[in-house]
């Protein structure tokens, strides 16, 4: 039995580390939109509506439904709650 390790639960998941740095992404955006409509303590109506989606998409969103969502529509979700998102990009280790 071998006992590989990992950086990330996604390096773990995913079949190639392009998957998994997608996901990854995805993931961190999702959280932030998350903590975002929480920490304003929006309803998932008004959520949509600031965001620009369905009331049935915030609920994906919330439920953490990754693989509904594109990484260009997390951005463009994030754009619309007023976040800013940063990109750092790096020689992998």
């Amino acid at each position: 039995m071998s006992k590989d390790t990992f950086d990330s639960v996604w390096d773990a998941l995913e079949e190639t580390p392009a998957e998994a740095e997608n996901m990854k992404l995805r993931s961190t955006l999702m959280m932030a939109l998350e903590q975002h409509i929480r920490a304003k303590d929006w309803t998932q109506a008004e959520a949509a509506r600031r965001l620009g989606v369905t009331q049935p998409r915030v609920s994906d969103l919330l439920r953490g439904k990754i693989n509904l969502f594109a990484l260009d529509s997390l951005v463009n979700m994030v754009a619309a709650a007023g976040l800013h998102v940063e990109v750092q990009v790096r020689d992998a280790a």
